[in-house]
């Protein structure tokens, strides 16, 4: 018969949950409880123990004694046929199995700690500074592997509501984009549905296809061109765009459009020397400690 099928024997184990949150509740807000309470449990399966400590993290603040109630209910019914299924695992699986999985939680449990521990140390002592020289240095070295995949582009742009009703004014100043045209540009932009005007930033067309529906992969090459001014349409709005430079597929990629991707391979190389580092300091000085001994010697 599985647990809690019996109403009545469901409404019992309630209202017991319902006493087991009164007493947390006080334990909660006194120092008094006596060490007994406090390791009551809730549950047991053969010789594994469920405590209220283990439930309290589900319990929300604010949430009423019946609510607690059904969420506890349903934790330990839960917790019940996991532990129920893992004993009848034990017993019917073969040998060979069980070992393999113990082997494999333990390592599981090992790599989990280790990883946590190693992380801290690297957190602390390794420099996740990468200066400008680092970078240029690196990038002149591996330039032929930042051949590029898409083309990409620096542009002006913006885009406007269907009725926009000063738009020929719009693609004067975009065009001319002198100091008092972005000064104009800027005083209207809350009436842009979307604007770029850092012309210096290099953006790939794949995000460009994102931004402007009208864009394809097909019609790219005929407007994605260096100098080419673009005005696309469709039901949404009107698209206008200044081209400034372009750099097609296969031409090396410029420093500041990969600088982001050659910090973060620096950095996991840095932080894969100091790990190294750490293991074999750690080793040494076991060693000299006299913590660890390796009684195999290589023939």
């Amino acid at each position: 018969m599985g647990l809690f099928t019996n109403n009545t024997r469901l409404e019992i184990k309630i209202q017991f949950i319902l006493c087991l949150i009164a007493i947390f509740g006080v334990f909660s807000c006194s120092s008094f409880i006596k060490k007994e309470e406090e390791v009551k449990p809730l549950a047991r399966v053969g010789e594994s123990y469920l405590y209220m400590n283990e439930v309290a993290p589900f319990l929300r603040q604010g949430i009423s004694a019946n609510d607690s109630a059904v969420i506890i209910s349903n934790y330990i019914n839960n917790w019940a046929s996991k532990q129920l299924l893992l004993s009848k695992a034990k017993i019917n699986l073969p040998e060979e199995k069980l070992a393999n999985f113990d082997a494999l939680v333990a390592n599981y449990k090992t790599d989990l700690y280790t990883k946590a521990y190693k992380d801290a140390l690297v957190q602390q002592g390794s420099d996740s500074i990468v200066t400008n020289t680092q970078l240029n240095t690196f990038y002149e070295r591996e330039k032929e592997n930042f051949k590029l995949k898409e083309k990409i582009v620096k542009l002006r742009f913006v885009e406007l509501p269907k009725q926009f009703l000063n738009k020929d004014q719009v693609i004067k100043r975009l065009k001319s984009f002198k100091k008092e045209d972005l000064k104009f540009l800027d005083s209207i932009g809350v009436q842009f549905k979307k604007l770029n005007f850092n012309d210096s930033i290099w953006v790939s067309s794949s995000r460009l296809i994102q931004e402007i529906p009208p864009l394809t992969i097909d019609n790219q090459d005929k407007y994605l061109k260096k100098s080419q001014f673009f005005e696309l349409e469709d039901a949404l709005g009107v698209y206008l765009g200044k081209i400034i430079e372009v750099k097609e597929v296969n031409d090396v990629a410029p420093l500041s459009f990969v600088k982001p991707n050659i910090k973060q391979v620096l950095l996991s190389r840095r932080k894969l020397e100091f790990v190294r580092k750490l293991e074999t300091e750690i080793i040494d000085e076991a060693v000299k400690e006299k913590e660890f001994e390796v009684y195999v010697k290589n023939e």
